[in-house]
């Protein structure tokens, strides 16, 4: 967890970055607090790897300045931060054992004796659960162990800052997910700011304490996971963030605390959360995360009620994912909850059937990017 007021641990001010006529980063402005994992999140292309690069060093940025722990990183080498960065691949070396590598980086560390070399690196194999593994060379690991050498070979030289690449995009589904929360315990353990590049929403969600959404060089949203889920400031944050059904409206009328609006693929008027700054007859798109919306056979009583037909289904066990047709020509993705874990029958509806679906107006979204 991040440190809390004072200054920044890390200040990005307008930064930009270009090679050539490409800008591959756009005047980006953020802060990260000291012990914060911090994620930078977006698709192939969108900057955040040239942003990495220009914090650890290997490229300077066209415009702006980085302050890293109160130093201005202008000039400063990569050899002279105090940063570190993992890269994708790892670059563990072949031919060297797991305590030789993670001892690579300290050889020639000023003022570390030998013994005070092998005590740190005894240090990081425990740290990452390798002990065991000290004498064995890269081929005879796994691949979530080859990450872990490569986690603390970076973390022996005790940088203030490191920077992971893509660090579990080689991993199996299933031993990514493993690895996100060793990553994060690793974290808390070592107090050490983690910057994680990704493009993988799920792991920015999972690992991060804030996140930084990219695209085409800009930041187009900073906050938590659950204020980038819940309260996305764009359509193309909504789109690249998690499942959403985003419908093209019109505002008609405030009414109290909500926005009614006419959203013609629905075929009905619905109330949604009221946004600041929008007015009577301008077009914004409506939002709706599949799960927020309920399905059922009777038609329920509030506002926000849809009649719809079921067209498609997938069953996932513990849930259904719907899609179902609206009355206005508009489709809809649904999530629901099954009644009895593997058992098919417990749907509450299947295909063709005729549904009605409702949400609270405080569910919906209004997006006017």
């Amino acid at each position: 967890m991040a440190e809390q007021g004072g200054e920044p641990f890390l200040r990005i001010e307008h930064v930009s970055k270009s090679f050539g006529t490409f800008k591959a980063v756009v005047d980006v402005s953020l802060t990260v607090g000291k012990g914060e994992i911090f994620s930078l999140l977006g698709g192939s292309g969108c900057g955040k790897t040239t942003l990495l690069r220009m914090l650890a060093g290997f490229e300077e940025p066209t415009a702006g300045r980085i302050f890293l722990d109160g130093r201005d990183m202008a000039g400063v080498p990569p050899w002279d931060r105090p940063v570190h960065m993992m890269f994708q691949s790892y670059a563990i070396f072949p031919h060297m054992t797991v305590e030789a590598n993670v001892g690579y980086g300290l050889k020639h560390e000023k003022g570390l004796s030998k013994a005070a070399r092998a005590a740190r690196v005894a240090e990081m194999l425990d740290l990452v659960q390798l002990t065991p593994f000290a004498h064995r060379r890269p081929h005879q690991i796994s691949g979530g162990q080859r990450q872990r050498v490569a986690l603390a070979r970076a973390l022996a030289r005790q940088p203030k800052l490191l920077l992971l690449d893509e660090p579990l995009a080689a991993l199996d589904k299933k031993l990514r997910e493993h690895t996100q929360f060793e990553l994060m315990s690793i974290q808390q353990r070592t107090g050490v700011t983690f910057i994680v590049v990704t493009h993988d929403q799920e792991e920015a969600m999972t690992l991060s304490d804030r996140i930084a959404v990219m695209d085409r060089g800009e930041v187009k949203q900073i906050g938590s996971p659950n204020e980038i889920y819940e309260f996305p400031n764009s359509r193309f944050v909504a789109d690249f963030i998690g499942s959403i059904n985003t419908f093209e409206a019109k505002v008609l009328a405030r009414q109290e605390q909500f926005l009614r609006l006419a959203v013609p693929a629905l075929g009905s008027e619905v109330l949604a959360r009221d946004v600041p700054g929008v007015s009577e007859g301008q077009g914004v798109t409506l939002a709706i995360r599949p799960e927020k919306l309920r399905i059922a056979k009777d038609r329920p009583e509030g506002a926000n009620v849809l009649a719809g037909q079921v067209k498609d289904l997938a069953y996932f066990g513990k849930d259904s994912l719907y899609r179902i047709g609206l009355a206005g020509g508009g489709l809809i993705q649904a999530h629901a909850v099954n009644a009895r874990r593997g058992d098919e029958g417990s749907r509450v509806a299947d295909w063709d059937d005729a549904v009605w679906l409702s949400f609270d107006p405080a569910a919906a979204l209004v997006l006017v990017e």
